[in-house]
């Protein structure tokens, strides 16, 4: 039997695929005439040509498929067609739904994102049962990503066998376009970052974010949620370890989040002008405003998900940085003796 996985030419849906191929199934992988697949080009898989937006390409992917894995989604801040977003993450969703519920597929794993969840509430950390609003969603990304998951719960009142997993901030090797996040990484390691704003993360090393959408299919209960989460750390505490690794020095000025604010006002209409996307997106800003902790025991609890060392992870993800051209080359300390410094 054949599973198809929607976005494995992307960061986590390449550790998504390549892990399915390693446990020995048929992967196929929906790829577009325009992606670049070097994510994938070393993996056996089958390559089926379609877009999200394209619902007969779909008929088509889903055509004999048992599992589907949906992590496939338009990832970008300060977009000048905002329209995108949507057109993809939802109607995109929308439209894979459709094709695997026509095809019959047994699990249908949905990628949507803790953002939909880690929304400011007093007292105890936001889980899955955390209730939010349209209206809390801050950008289009994370509305989109909201809309969407709508769209799932609707799939599972059709009947379609639909688990959702929501990842928090993936770390590690192989971010090739980079994400928000990767770029977060990539301005430290270049020197690009002399100051931090008072913000926090959720961060999950890759591959097992990417292994607890495995579990999602095997041991979720159809219709839930389930956060793929590791450690809550601030920034400053991220930097820090980066720090650690690499020996370059972590900023030491908090930058008020007016001022951070400001400055990309500033850098949007420089960007719009330019016609380039945002260094400093106003999304990115405004979503800092609030430390995106949650509690991710539940998967731990159901799916029996477990999350290994975050440093390792970023570890990890600077030597392939390194490794790969995007930044020059200074040699990473060993975690181990970075520590006992």
């Amino acid at each position: 039997m054949t599973t198809l996985v929607t976005g494995a030419t992307g960061f986590l849906g390449s550790h998504v695929a390549r892990q399915l191929v390693a446990r020995g199934e048929a992967v196929r992988v929906l790829v577009r005439l325009t992606s670049r697949l070097r994510a994938i080009e070393d993996l056996p898989v089958e390559r089926a040509t379609g877009d999200l937006r394209d619902l007969a390409s779909l008929y088509r992917a889903c055509d004999g498929v048992h599992r589907v894995y949906h992590v496939a989604a338009d990832y970008r801040f300060g977009v000048r067609r905002p329209s995108e977003i949507y057109e993809s993450n939802v109607n995109g969703t929308r439209n894979l739904l459709e094709a695997a519920y026509r095809a019959g597929v047994e699990r249908f794993v949905y990628t949507s994102t803790v953002a939909t969840i880690a929304v400011p509430r007093s007292g105890k950390l936001p889980d899955e049962d955390t209730v939010a609003g349209l209206e809390e969603m801050i950008g289009h990304y994370k509305r989109s990503k909201f809309l969407a998951e709508m769209e799932a719960f609707r799939a599972v009142a059709t009947g379609l066998p639909v688990v959702i997993v929501n990842p928090t901030t993936p770390v590690g090797p192989g971010d090739w376009k980079p994400t928000p996040t990767g770029r977060i990484i990539l301005d430290f390691l270049c020197g690009r970052m002399p100051a931090y704003v008072d913000t926090g993360l959720n961060l999950v090393p890759v591959e097992d974010a990417a292994a607890g959408h495995l579990l999602a299919a095997e041991r979720g209960r159809v219709g839930q949620r389930y956060i793929l989460g590791g450690r809550n750390l601030t920034l400053k505490e991220i930097l820090d370890m980066l720090a650690a690794i690499t020996g370059r020095r972590a900023p030491r000025f908090r930058l008020p989040h007016a001022l951070a604010m400001a400055a990309a006002f500033v850098d949007s209409g420089v960007s719009f002008v330019l016609r380039r996307q945002p260094q400093i997106p106003l999304e990115g800003v405004r979503m800092a405003r609030h430390k995106m902790f949650v509690d991710a025991s539940k998967a731990e609890r159901e799916l029996g998900f477990t999350a290994s060392s975050v440093e390792e992870a970023l570890e990890r993800a600077v030597r392939w940085y390194e490794g790969n051209g995007y930044v020059r080359s200074r040699r990473a300390q060993p975690m181990a003796r970075a520590h006992a410094a």
